[in-house]
């Protein structure tokens, strides 16, 4: 997709050289004729430029819907306009036989097409999940993690680690009215790896919600910890400390065993855990990890998961810890939360995750 979108702003580019004016009629002076063919000329161009905005989105998440609806009132029973667009627009429209004839169309990329259809389901997407209840819609998330190719198991984590003991609980029931089985046993099923028993631990967990931290208890489990290397995804040692400890009792862990090791917990599990790496993450600092989904969602190259994951985060944590995470932003990225989301999203979609996260 990238390559189209170079292409795309390519093709902007071109769009904005204004053709040579025609010659001026005998009748009228040529200085006053000029100037309103130039003018005709470039407003063509613009409209070209700005139609191939809006479609392309040269970049970005979501496309410019105002500028799509003004283009269908202008070009009105004027087909040529939108020939001459789809010939200014190379690598999305290709010249093709019809049918095998000597007429040829501009036949639209098939992979451009898949593009557009996800850009447009943006918006719709946000408004349908802002809309359900949140137990609902966690437990639609984990569903398709689970059931769908190439979706992460960090989805599972992310929901685990994240939300209250209560909110689980609720995406658990949810999960069970919805699919008929239990949210435990699909993960057991689903996720045969190394990592199985620590993900059925998370989704399992009811923590307990009060301030009460021992430090005693941490800096035990945090030698232990240490003393195993950090440990392997299915110790009975990690599944157990981070899947049954309140998150504050964790966060004194973390701390404990970073000044005991001279480095993160986070850090002790590369590649072969991922998903522990990321329980880690989520359960010592969330805003800062939410912070982190939303930069890769703004990278280029950025999969179609990554960038799924800002609408998940945003309509998520709108009315939870969002101002946590503009904080976090901020200091991590040197920038606002809302700038960066006006930078890299267009039209409505753009509009309601601005009002969502808020000034």
């Amino acid at each position: 997709m990238q390559q189209f979108l170079a292409i795309a702003a390519q093709a902007s580019s071109n769009s904005s050289t204004a053709a040579p004016p025609a010659p001026p009629l005998r009748s009228r002076p040529p200085r006053r004729e000029q100037p309103s063919v130039v003018v005709k000329e470039a407003t063509m161009a613009d409209e070209h430029q700005e139609l191939t905005k809006a479609f392309s989105g040269l970049g970005g998440l979501g496309v410019e819907e105002n500028a799509l609806v003004s283009a269908l009132g202008r070009w009105r029973k004027q087909p040529e306009k939108r020939s001459q667009f789809r010939q200014g627009f190379p690598g999305f429209f290709t010249p093709s036989a019809a049918g095998g004839s000597n007429v040829t169309i501009e036949r639209c990329s098939d992979e451009y097409v898949k593009h557009l259809k996800t850009e447009f389901s943006r918006f719709k997407n946000l408004m349908v999940l802002w809309a359900m209840h949140p137990w609902e819609r966690d437990a639609r998330w984990a569903h398709r993690a689970l059931h769908k190719k190439h979706h992460p198991a960090a989805v599972i984590v992310e929901l685990a680690c994240t939300r209250t003991a209560d909110e689980l609980l609720g995406a658990r029931r949810a999960y069970h009215a919805l699919y008929h089985r239990s949210l435990e046993e699909d993960v057991a099923y689903r996720l045969k790896d190394k990592e199985t028993s620590l993900l059925v631990g998370l989704v399992a967990a009811y923590r307990y919600e009060g301030p009460r931290v021992s430090e005693d208890l941490a800096k035990e489990e945090a030698t232990a910890l240490a003393a195993a290397g950090g440990a392997k995804p299915q110790s009975e040692l990690v599944v157990r400390v981070l899947a049954t400890r309140s998150k504050p009792q964790l966060r004194a862990t973390f701390r404990m065993y970073e000044k005991i090791s001279g480095k993160p917990l986070e850090e002790e599990f590369g590649g072969e855990a991922p998903c522990m790496r990321e329980a880690v993450r989520c359960l010592d600092s969330p805003a800062k990890y939410f912070a982190d989904l939303i930069v890769e969602a703004f990278k280029d190259g950025a999969d179609k998961q990554a960038k799924a994951a800002l609408t998940r985060v945003v309509v998520s944590r709108s009315d939870a810890d969002m101002e946590e995470i503009k904080e976090a932003y901020l200091k991590q990225h040197g920038a606002k939360l809302v700038d960066a989301v006006a930078k890299n999203t267009h039209g409505h979609y753009r509009d309601a995750l601005l009002a969502m996260i808020g000034k």
